[in-house]
C-alpha cells in the first residue's frame, strides 16, 4: 500500500488549497531572512551600525525564530497548522512594518524580532499540514517543492530587491513586503482546509515531554547534525555575511554581489527540487534517501573548504556547488517523518529546526564578532578577518559531516519511542 501511494499523483485541488498557500508564506519567510544582506551597508551607513551590531541586529530573526520553535511544534501538534501559521503570519506583518519605519538600532531589532516570531511556522506548518493530508511517501517531493519557493524568496531578497532599494529605498520596500505577509496569513486562514490533528487530546504535560523524548532520539541527532550544520551555516552567511565578503575580498560591487547571490540562490531551489522529488524516484527504485544525503553532505563540506581557502579557482561556481551540496541535509526531514510517529511530527520538525536556526544565529553573531577583532579599513573587513570566521564554519561542518556519513541503514519506520 504505502508504495502504491508513492506512485500516485498528487491530487490538483489539494496542490492549490494546501500546498500554493504554504509555499507562499514560506517565499516571503525566506525573503525577510535574507533581505538584510542586500540592505547591510545601507543600514550601517544610516544608523552607524559596527560588524557586531550588524550581526545581533540581523540575528534577532534568528534568535526570536528559534524561541519560537518548540511552541510552535506544541501548537502545530495541537490545533494544526492552519491557524496557527496564519496567526503568527499577522505578527510577522507587524513586524516588518516596525522595521520599515524604525528610528535607531532598538526599533530595527524589535521589528526583525517580530519577522522571526512571525514566520516561525511557515516552514514547519508546511510540513506538518503535508503529513495531514498526503501521502508520507510523498513528503520529500512536496517538502523539496516547498523549499524551492524558499529559495525563490531568496532569490528575490537578491538583485531584484537591489534594484527595488535602490529606486523607492529599502523602507518603502518593506512597507510593500509588510502588506504581502498579511496576504499570505490571510490566504492560509481561508483557503486552507481543517482537518483533525492526531496530537490534539494530548495534555499539555505530555506534549511538552514529547520534545524532550525526541532530543534523546540517537537517529535525531546522527541525522539531525548535517541539516543543523550545514544549513545553519550557509542560512547564516547567505542572509548576512556573503555579500559583505564578496564586496570586501573579491573585489565586487554591491549589485554584482546581488546577482551570484541570486544565482546561487537559484541553484538552491534547483537543488530543492532535485533531492526533493529525486529522492522519491530513487526511492522507489531502491536507492535509499540516505545515500542522496550522505553524498550531498560531501560535497557541501568539500566545495566549503574549496570556497573559503583555496584561490584562484572560479567563486561563482564553487557558490552555486555549496549550495548544491548544503540541500541535501534536508532530507532528514522526510526520514526522520518515517521513524517518528505522526502525531509528534510538528514537534519533531520544529527540534529540527530551533537547533538550525540557534546555529545560524551563532554564526551571523560569531562572525561579526571576529570580523570586529580585525578593524575595517574605508568600510571594508580584511580577509583575515573572514579566513578566522571561515576555519571556526568549516570544522563545524566536518564534525557534522561525520556524524552521518558512516550510516549504513535509514532508522527503521515507526520505532523512535515517542
Amino acid at each position: 500500500m504505502r508504495s502504491s501511494a508513492a506512485t500516485l499523483p498528487l491530487p490538483a485541488r489539494l496542490l492549490g488549497v494546501v500546498f500554493v498557500p504554504f509555499a507562499a508564506g514560506f517565499f516571503l519567510s525566506f525573503l525577510l531572512r535574507n533581505a538584510n544582506a542586500v540592505i547591510s551597508k545601507d543600514l550601517a551607513a544610516e544608523f552607524s551600525l559596527s560588524s557586531s551590531e550588524l550581526g545581533m541586529l540581523t540575528g534577532a530573526y534568528l534568535l526570536a525564530f528559534a524561541a519560537m520553535q518548540m511552541p510552535v511544534g506544541v501548537f502545530l501538534d495541537r490545533y494544526g497548522p492552519r491557524r496557527v501559521t496564519a496567526g503568527l503570519l499577522v505578527l510577522a506583518a507587524a513586524g516588518v512594518g516596525t522595521f520599515a519605519l524604525a528610528d535607531g538600532l532598538t526599533s530595527l531589532t524589535l521589528g526583525r524580532a517580530l519577522i522571526g516570531a512571525g514566520v516561525s511556522a511557515c516552514l514547519m506548518g508546511s510540513m506538518k499540514a503535508y503529513t495531514l493530508w498526503f501521502p508520507l511517501e510523498r513528503l520529500a517531493t512536496l517538502n523539496g517543492w516547498t523549499l524551492a519557493a524558499g529559495a525563490f524568496g531568496a532569490v528575490v531578497a537578491t538583485a531584484p530587491m537591489e534594484f527595488a532599494v535602490s529606486q523607492i529605498g529599502w523602507r518603502a520596500m518593506f512597507g510593500i513586503l509588510a502588506m504581502l505577509t498579511l496576504c499570505a496569513g490571510a490566504a492560509i486562514f481561508f483557503l486552507v482546509p481543517e482537518k483533525p490533528v492526531p496530537g490534539a487530546t494530548e495534555r499539555w504535560d505530555e506534549q511538552l515531554g514529547k520534545i524532550a523524548a525526541i532530543f534523546c532520539v540517537a537517529a535525531f541527532w546522527r541525522l539531525g547534525l548535517p541539516m543543523i550544520v550545514l544549513q545553519g551555516v550557509y542560512q547564516g552567511l547567505f542572509g548576512l555575511w556573503l555579500i559583505p565578503w564578496l564586496i570586501d575580498t573579491q573585489g565586487l560591487e554591491r549589485g554584482e554581489a546581488a546577482r551570484w547571490l541570486m544565482w546561487t540562490a537559484v541553484t538552491y531551489g534547483l537543488a530543492s527540487l532535485f533531492f526533493g522529488q529525486g529522492a522519491d524516484a530513487l526511492a522507489r527504485r531502491g536507492l535509499p534517501r540516505i545515500r542522496l544525503l550522505q553524498w550531498g553532505s560531501t560535497l557541501g563540506v568539500a566545495v566549503f573548504f574549496a570556497l573559503a581557502f583555496v584561490p584562484g579557482l572560479p567563486k561563482l561556481s564553487l557558490l552555486l556547488a555549496y549550495a548544491v551540496g548544503v540541500v541535501a541535509p534536508v532530507l532528514c526531514y522526510p526520514i526522520l517523518a518515517r521513524h517518528f510517529s505522526l502525531a509528534v511530527t510538528g514537534r519533531l520538525n520544529t527540534a529540527l529546526n530551533v537547533s538550525m536556526f540557534i546555529c545560524a544565529f551563532a554564526v551571523q553573531i560569531g562572525t561579526g564578532m571576529l570580523l570586529k577583532l580585525y578593524p575595517a579599513v574605508e568600510g571594508r573587513y580584511p580577509a583575515a578577518g573572514y579566513s578566522a570566521a571561515f576555519v571556526v564554519l568549516g570544522i563545524a561542518q566536518l564534525l557534522a559531516w561525520a556524524s552521518v556519513v558512516t550510516m549504513k541503514h535509514e532508522p527503521a519506520a515507526g520505532q523512535a519511542s515517542v
